[in-house]
């Protein structure tokens, strides 16, 4: 390719609205350009860059026994409504949804898998059948609420979606591990670092799932990890150790004190002159046909998650005013755990240590000062019920203390088990000819997520430092004098040999001034240069160039020729 009729309109300067590094580099380079919020078009340089991470995706999925589809992106409601995620489902799978002229409501698809199931269930009905291993590689629509970093967090993206499915739970377990070591061959090709962690199912759910994760500054994920014991899991569900108990505190005597008007965190802490941390707060929830009430600290918020699994259930309803008021004889806001003996009290771990703090006192307009654990109030259990942070206890070691750091999702893997093939119908025959339904896997993997991740992890201060196996050329020839003749013809000539060999090389010979190619082809972090100047016109060479270690020499034509092709056919 002629840099002359590239389509690359590269930016000195990024949008203001581009915050993080890489969407600033891609910005800048000229391989994507922003249509509106969430939603990005792919130029020349950063379709071919996509290109590539797809076909490495590919040749891991092939590899596996994957067998590559296209599911429709224009997905019914109906199939949404069987499976119950219509209206649930969470905010990471926010619908974007249309109507047709009929009236009918559909949705673009934020993932697949009603339609895959329904699909498998139609035509798979023997466990002869199976294991069946189907993936897609396709653009997604999530209605995202903050759109940010560019393709890290967008409306419209383009992701690897594959659907295992099964006669038995063991057969999910072989799959699970073999796609759990092909994702690490794709990351590995794409010179990416990465952690695997323990995660939550999420909206699409899962008994057992697994993410891959970037270590990144700039991340919207956190990493939760000790080093003692190498527990490592994401933020939104890792777990915390129990933590040391209180010390032994002169208990004070229970005081009620009015807080008129003071119904929340703030305005108690401000009233009395209590710090947030030394307040205790009672959120009550219904669960079946009771109620259960969470006491956590006041400087904390309640992972609602953690509680229904201590619970064991999938569900959480928070109990309205009206329910408040009957269990607690209070309003909204002035709710404790001290006489409320008919509701089920669990406490986070945070409370063993606390003596002497406050909580509502069940009336209206009032609270409880010096209340402890023990005497004045008893709990069915403690467990950990607030995100995790650095510096907390680690659950599986003792003595280990969890460290946290930022980092990118790229890939998340699921075992899904019968969630989805019970209730859309996918039932198979097995070998003692009973109908049971198909055992399913789901494993996703962000293919345009996966330029950002790079561009963030991969720059210095002069652009992109692409992976070689990545670039969207392996070579660029930069001619600095296009006027001269006898660079006319080395520069011609390096280019039609290496284009004959099978190398991916950029010809810039656009009349620019030689700073303003050097820049350029920095930007966009091509691996390999050759400089076709003055060493030249004064010695009849090229000097050659490794864009990350800056090394340099100066090599005859012939010589750069070999140089490039044994670097790209062995980086």
């Amino acid at each position: 390719m002629k840099a002359s009729t590239l389509f690359w309109p590269t930016l000195r300067q990024a949008p203001q609205e581009a915050e993080m590094k890489s969407h600033q580099l891609l910005l800048r380079g000229g391989f994507i350009r922003k249509v509106t919020s969430g939603v990005y078009s792919f130029l020349p340089l950063g379709w071919r860059v996509l290109r590539k991470v797809e076909q490495i995706t590919r040749e891991e999925m092939d590899g596996i026994g994957g067998q590559e589809v296209l599911l429709p992106a224009l997905q019914p409601k109906e199939i949404w409504e069987r499976s119950g995620r219509w209206v649930e489902g969470g905010s990471a799978l926010t619908k974007m949804k249309l109507k047709d002229r009929e009236g009918r409501e559909f949705c673009l698809g934020p993932t697949h898998e009603e339609v895959i199931t329904l699909l498998v269930g139609a035509e798979v009905h023997s466990y002869r059948q199976m294991p069946l291993l189907l993936y897609q590689i396709q653009t997604k629509f999530r209605d995202e609420t903050r759109p940010r970093g560019g393709l890290l967090r967008a409306k419209e993206f383009i992701m690897k979606d594959l659907y295992s499915f099964h006669a038995s739970e063991e057969d999910l377990d072989s799959t699970f591990k073999t796609v759990y070591a092909a994702y690490a061959r794709i990351l590995d090709r794409c010179g990416i670092s990465y952690r695997v962690v323990e995660a939550e199912g999420g909206a699409i759910g899962g008994s057992e799932t697994r993410e891959f994760m970037v270590p990144a500054e700039a991340g919207e994920d956190i990493l939760i990890e000790c080093p003692a014991c190498g527990y490592a899991e994401n933020g939104e569900s890792a777990r915390r150790g129990a933590g040391p108990k209180a010390e032994p505190a002169e208990l004070m005597p229970l005081q009620e004190v009015a807080t008129p008007g003071a119904s929340t965190i703030e305005r108690v802490s401000a009233l009395l002159g209590v710090p947030p941390e030394k307040l205790v707060k009672t959120l009550l929830y219904r669960v079946g046909h009771g109620f259960v009430a969470a006491l956590i600290r006041g400087d904390k918020a309640l992972h609602e998650g953690k509680l229904g699994r201590y619970l064991g259930v999938a569900d959480l309803e928070m109990a309205d005013a009206a329910a408040i008021e009957s269990l607690t004889k209070a309003p909204v806001g002035f709710s404790g755990p001290v006489g409320l003996d008919a509701v089920r009290l669990v406490a986070d771990y945070d409370l063993q240590a606390m003596a002497n703090f406050v909580v509502g006192a069940n009336r209206d307009q009032a609270h409880l000062l010096n209340a402890n654990l023990g005497r004045d109030f008893q709990v069915d259990g403690f467990t950990d019920l607030r995100g995790v942070q650095k510096g907390d206890p680690c659950p599986r070691c003792d003595g280990g203390i969890l460290e946290a750091q930022n980092c990118i999702e790229l890939g998340h893997i699921f075992k899904l088990g019968t969630k989805y093939s019970e209730p859309l119908g996918a039932f198979f025959q097995d070998e003692e000819a009973r109908q049971v339904p198909i055992i399913m896997g789901c494993y996703g993997l962000g293919i345009t997520r996966m330029l950002s991740a790079v561009a963030e992890t991969h720059n210095d201060d002069r652009g992109i430092c692409w992976p070689p196996s990545l670039a969207p050329f392996e070579v660029v020839v930069l001619q600095l004098n296009e006027s001269s003749p006898l660079q006319t013809e080395v520069s011609s000539l390096l280019y039609q040999r290496l284009a004959q060999a099978g190398v991916e090389v950029l010809y810039d010979e656009r009349p620019e001034r030689p700073g303003v190619k050097f820049h350029d082809a920095e930007l966009v972090g091509i691996p390999l240069q050759i400089i076709v100047g003055k060493v030249t016109e004064k010695e009849g060479k090229v000097e050659v160039v490794e864009r990350v270690s800056g090394d340099k020499k100066a090599l005859s034509p012939d010589e750069a020729f070999t140089w490039v092709v044994e670097k790209v056919r062995c980086p």
